[in-house]
C-alpha cells in the first residue's frame, strides 16, 4: 500500500492486466522501467503500458502524482489519454503496477528533430510553431487546473501518427493549491530546469510557479532547432551550476532563424521568472499565431514528417535523467566513477572527507588542478611541473572545458571568451593561504591572457583579477 491523497491505497484493488492486455513488444525505457506496446484482448485496440515496481523505495510519491494527474486531467487532446491502472501479482518475478496509456506511436519530438538533422534537414518554423502551440495548449490545461508539469522536454512531448501532440510523464508534476501557489522543491531534468527551480536546492526561501514550465518549453524550442538542449555536452551536475550563472541561452545560430522564433525563445527564457510570460500570453505571440487558420495543413505535414522518419528507422535515444532533490540522492547514472573525477561537483557525496580524499589522490598523480563546479582548486606542488609550455597554452585556447584536464589556462580562456562573446568585463578571484601559490597563479593567468590578447583590438576588453585584498587590473590592449 501507499498513501493516495492521505488515504491508504490498496494495490489489490486494481484489476489484473492479464485479463485485458497482452504485451506485444518493448517500445521504450522510462525512468523506472520499460514501456511496452500492448493489445486489448477484447477489441484489438493498442495502447502503451508503463510498468512500475510499486515497492521501489523511490517511486511511491511519483506513482501517486502521475496517477492523480492522469485520472483527473487526461481528457484533453494535448495530454496523453489514461486507460487505467492495473496490478499484476507475481511472487516469482515481483509484483507490478501497470499504467496503461494512449499509444503515441509517432515517437517523441526529440526523435523527429534529431532524425531530420541527421539527414541534413530540419523542421520548418511553421511546423515548430504548430508543435509548440500544441504543447502550450496542453500546459494551459494543466496550469488552469493548478498543476505544473516540471519536466517539459522533447522526450516528454510525444506524437501520434495522426499528427497529434501529447504531453506525457507526470511523475514529478505538482499540484498547486489556493494556499500554496508556489513550490520549493528542486526537481526536473537538469538541462531543462529553470534557474529558480535550481535555486531551491540552496536557497530555502526561493519558490517558483507554473512559469518554470515556460522556461523548459523555451529550452525545448532550442532543442528542436539545434537537436540538443544548451549545455548538453556538459555533465548534468555542471549544467546545474551553469544555468543560473549564464546569460539566457539562444539557438546555436540565431541568424538562421526568424526574428519571431528568436523572440519567442527569448521571452520563454527570461531569467527572472516574474518577468517571464504565462502560457496564455505565449499563445498570443506572433510566432505561435502564424499557425492560425492553417492547423489542419500543418498537422498533415507533420504526419508526413513522422512517416518519413519511421521509414528511415528510429534513432537510438540518449536519455537525460531527471533529479529530485527531495529524495536526497541523484540517479546512479548521473554519478561518475568516484575514483577518477575532474569535477568534484559531480560526486554523489560532497563533504570535507570526500574532497580531501579526491585532492590527495589527484595530487599523488601530479594532477594539481581540480574543478568544483565553476571553481578551480590548485594545490601547490612546490616543484616544477611540465604544465605550462606553449603546447599546453595552445591546447586550452577556445576548447570545451571537458576536452582537457582541469588547468588555470582553462580559467583564463573561459574569462576571455566570455568577455568577447558577452561584451562585459570579467573577474577572476584568487584566494588561498600564505604559500598556496596565489602570485604564481596570477602570473600564469596573465601569461595565458597575453597569448589570448593577440587578437583584433575590437575584441579586447578589460579583465580584472582580485587577489585577496589587492586588486591587479590588467588591460589586454596593454599586455
Amino acid at each position: 500500500m501507499f498513501s493516495l491523497c492521505g488515504k491508504p491505497f490498496v494495490f489489490d484493488g486494481f484489476p489484473d492486466p492479464s485479463d485485458t492486455w497482452e504485451i506485444i513488444e518493448t517500445i521504450g525505457k522510462g525512468t523506472y522501467g520499460k514501456v511496452f506496446k500492448v493489445v486489448n484482448k477484447k477489441n484489438g485496440s493498442k495502447a502503451a503500458v508503463k510498468i512500475l515496481d510499486p515497492f521501489h523505495e523511490d517511486i511511491d510519491e511519483e506513482i501517486e502524482a502521475e496517477y492523480n494527474i492522469l485520472k483527473a486531467l487526461s481528457d484533453h487532446p494535448n495530454v496523453v489519454k489514461f486507460y487505467g491502472m492495473y496490478f499484476k501479482k507475481d511472487a516469482k518475478t515481483g509484483d507490478q503496477l501497470w499504467l496503461v496509456l494512449e499509444l503515441c506511436n509517432g515517437g517523441s519530438v526529440t526523435d523527429l528533430a534529431k532524425g531530420l538533422l541527421k539527414r541534413g534537414e530540419r523542421m520548418n518554423e511553421a511546423i515548430l510553431a504548430y508543435i509548440l502551440h500544441e504543447a502550450l495548449m496542453g500546459l494551459q490545461h494543466l496550469h488552469s487546473h493548478k498543476t505544473i508539469h516540471r519536466d517539459v522536454k522533447g522526450n516528454n512531448i510525444l506524437l501520434t501518427t495522426e499528427g497529434g501532440v501529447k504531453l506525457v510523464d507526470f511523475g514529478v508534476s505538482a499540484q498547486l493549491t489556493n494556499t500554496r501557489l508556489c513550490r520549493n522543491t528542486s526537481v526536473g531534468t537538469p538541462f531543462w530546469m529553470a534557474p529558480e527551480v535550481i535555486a531551491c536546492e540552496q536557497q530555502v526561501d526561493t519558490t517558483y510557479d507554473s512559469r518554470c514550465d515556460v522556461w523548459s518549453l523555451g529550452i525545448t524550442a532550442i532543442e528542436l532547432g539545434d537537436g540538443d538542449p544548451p549545455l548538453a555536452d556538459l555533465h548534468p551536475m555542471r549544467a546545474l551550476f551553469k544555468i543560473p550563472r549564464n546569460p539566457p541561452p539562444t539557438l546555436r545560430q540565431p541568424e538562421l532563424w526568424s526574428t519571431e522564433f528568436n523572440d519567442f525563445i527569448s521571452k520563454c527564457l527570461a531569467k527572472d521568472f516574474e518577468k517571464r510570460p504565462m502560457v496564455c500570453d505565449l499563445l498570443e505571440h506572433a510566432f505561435i499565431r502564424q499557425i492560425r487558420q492553417n492547423e489542419r495543413a500543418l498537422q498533415k505535414q507533420l504526419m508526413e514528417f513522422i512517416d518519413i522518419h519511421q521509414q528511415m528507422g528510429i534513432m537510438e535515444k540518449k536519455r537525460h535523467e531527471r533529479i529530485h532533490t527531495k529524495k536526497g540522492n541523484f540517479r546512479d547514472s548521473m554519478t561518475p566513477n568516484q575514483n577518477d573525477v575532474d569535477d568534484l561537483a559531480t560526486l554523489e557525496v560532497l563533504d570535507q572527507n570526500s574532497v580531501t580524499d579526491q585532492l590527495q589522490k589527484r595530487y599523488n598523480r601530479d594532477q594539481i588542478y581540480t574543478y568544483v563546479g565553476d571553481i578551480l582548486v590548485a594545490v601547490n606542488p612546490f616543484r616544477s611541473l611540465d604544465l605550462y609550455s606553449s603546447q599546453h597554452s595552445q591546447t586550452y585556447i577556445g576548447a570545451k572545458r571537458a576536452s582537457n584536464p582541469p588547468h588555470i589556462f582553462a580559467v583564463a580562456d573561459i574569462a576571455y571568451q566570455s568577455m568577447v562573446n558577452y561584451s562585459s568585463d570579467q573577474c577572476i578571484v584568487i584566494s588561498g593561504e600564505s604559500g598556496a601559490g596565489k602570485t604564481e597563479g596570477a602570473h600564469l593567468l596573465v601569461q595565458q591572457l597575453t597569448v589570448l590578447g593577440k587578437v583584433e583590438v575590437s575584441s579586447r576588453r578589460r579583465v580584472q583579477w582580485h587577489i585577496e585584498h589587492n586588486e591587479i587590473n590588467n588591460v589586454c590592449d596593454d599586455s
